[in-house]
């Protein structure tokens, strides 16, 4: 059986496609390694094994009359539990929409099952994407596979844990501060976070159904796998524009330049200097530099020019702040989260790290939005990416931690984090190293590249220039054929 699960979703295909094995056969494994190991992990809170099982059936039988559905024909998948699923349960981990079922499919669940992809069913996450955690009023916490008594990380902690545990082979998330790319570094798992826009958003949820549309900058979705050949298949069958949301552009996909790692330029840094990383991850962060330059890359140390990180993260804030206020209703239960959130965040953690992501600074604006103060944040967000744009423009790409650590263990929501005995504020020690590229629109892909003393993984943030994802899907295969180090938990290969 875990020959099946820990098989690629293009190997996969193929095998399908040839009848080497049946879909059934694979939908079957998959469903016994959820019986066998979801339990402990709660990574998959909503499941559809016998729609499955039929479309596994069906996928078979179309097969056999020399029909072909696509690209993913009878693979199974699982989607975040925050994209409408039509006829299965979508709930965002959020007690109001805890029997809520859509009519139709988020657009790119519609792709994905056009493309001949079946859905074993929906994974746990942070209530209304809202956390570094995956915990929620409506069903247990997402444990790590390689340690349960850690967090598999947030807001998609249960897609990064099934792709790492074999319960699922892709997964779809959402990213708006580092919610695929954090778990994919927890969980050691590869996660793509495009281009701003690259992806429609049509049917993602943390604006509640009825709310109108308020996340138009920063929201990107993006998707988990087990290998950046999954990442690439699974990225160019959701990408694109969508009539339920004109504002993504009909930008094609770009064509790699295939450069040798030789003619690459590499950008680093291990940590930016105003928030260290543990121990662990600058020395994982040293060894990918030094793997990297003897196989002949041109990697330099390199951080753009005025990358003043205080105002990074406050212009950050101030713009999420602008498109959040009215994505949920205003009623007694949101406003006792958004206290919680906001009081942890300006009260515990280091009295100087707390300062660069104390979210109570954007209370007047909470309290009292006005267009002006929101066009004035647009403004120099589109004055951050130009800086970005010609700062990036010289490299191929540029490596970057995911977090300043690897999992910790379980805490209340938005409680500080000790790193190397000095306490970080939870938004600054999950979100300072994913949150810059969320403002700036650029995209980033996870791979893994390490461990920590505990074996706990660490993984590696590379940057790419904007609208140029298959460029940086290349790139970063030749870097993961180097210092790439996918691991499956042992536990979960039995």
């Amino acid at each position: 059986m875990s020959e099946l699960v820990f098989t690629s979703a293009c190997e996969l295909t193929r095998m399908i496609q040839a009848r080497t094995v049946a879909a059934v056969e694979v939908v079957d494994a998959y469903l016994a390694q959820i019986a066998k190991h979801n339990a402990k992990l709660n990574a998959i809170c909503t499941l559809d094994a016998d729609s499955a099982r039929r479309s596994a059936v069906q996928a078979d039988e179309a097969l056999a009359a020399g029909e072909s559905w696509g690209a993913l024909h009878g693979v199974p998948v699982t989607i975040k539990d925050i994209f409408e699923t039509a006829n299965l349960r979508t709930t965002a981990g959020y007690v109001p929409l805890k029997n809520y079922v859509p009519h139709t499919d988020a657009t790119v669940v519609s792709r994905l099952r056009q493309a001949g992809a079946i859905i074993l069913g929906k994974t746990n996450m942070a209530e209304l994407a809202g956390d570094y955690q995956s915990t929620n009023s409506l069903f247990p916490p997402v444990n790590n596979p390689w340690n349960i008594a850690y967090t598999s990380g947030g807001s998609s902690g249960g897609s990064a844990a099934a792709i790492a545990a074999g319960l699922s082979l892709l997964d779809l998330g959402n990213d708006i501060a580092g919610s695929v790319r954090q778990p994919a570094h927890f969980c050691g798992v590869y996660g793509l976070k495009p281009t701003d826009k690259r992806i429609s958003t049509a049917g993602v949820i943390p604006e509640v159904p009825g709310q109108p549309l308020c996340l138009r900058q920063m929201m990107t979705v993006g998707c988990f796998a087990r290998s950046l050949d999954d990442i690439r298949l699974s990225f160019m069958l959701i990408a694109g524009a969508d009539v339920r949301r004109p504002e993504v552009p009909p930008v094609a996909l770009d064509t790699p330049s295939d450069k040798p790692l030789s003619a690459l330029r590499v950008g680093w840094i291990d940590e930016w200097s105003a928030i260290p990383v543990s121990a662990d991850i600058r020395s994982a962060m040293h060894q990918v530099k030094q793997q990297l330059s003897q196989a002949g890359a041109a990697v330099e140390s390199w951080q753009p020019e005025d990358f003043d990180l205080s105002e990074i993260l406050n212009l950050y804030t101030r713009v999420a702040a602008y498109i959040n206020v009215y994505a949920q209703p205003v009623n007694r239960y949101n406003i006792k989260r958004s206290v919680v959130q906001i009081f942890r965040t300006a009260t515990e953690g280091d009295k100087a790290l707390r300062q660069l992501g104390d979210f109570s600074r954007v209370l007047p604006e909470l309290l009292n939005p006005g267009l002006k103060g929101y066009f004035k944040a647009l403004t120099e967000r589109d004055q951050f990416t130009a800086k970005m744009d010609k700062a990036l423009a010289p490299w191929d790409v540029w490596l970057t931690p995911v977090a300043a650590t690897a999992a910790f263990t379980h805490r209340p929501a938005w409680s500080a984090v000790d790193i190397d005995g000095r306490n970080y504020p939870h938004a600054v020690a999950n979100g300072a190293y994913t949150m810059p590229f969320n403002l700036s629109g650029h995209p980033a892909v996870v791979i893994p590249i390490s461990s920590t003393a505990e074996g706990l993984p660490i993984g590696l943030q590379i940057v790419g220039k904007r609208w140029r994802e298959m460029e940086l899907l290349s790139v970063a295969q030749q870097i993961d054929n180097i210092v790439g180090a996918l691991q499956h938990p042992p536990e979960y290969l039995e």
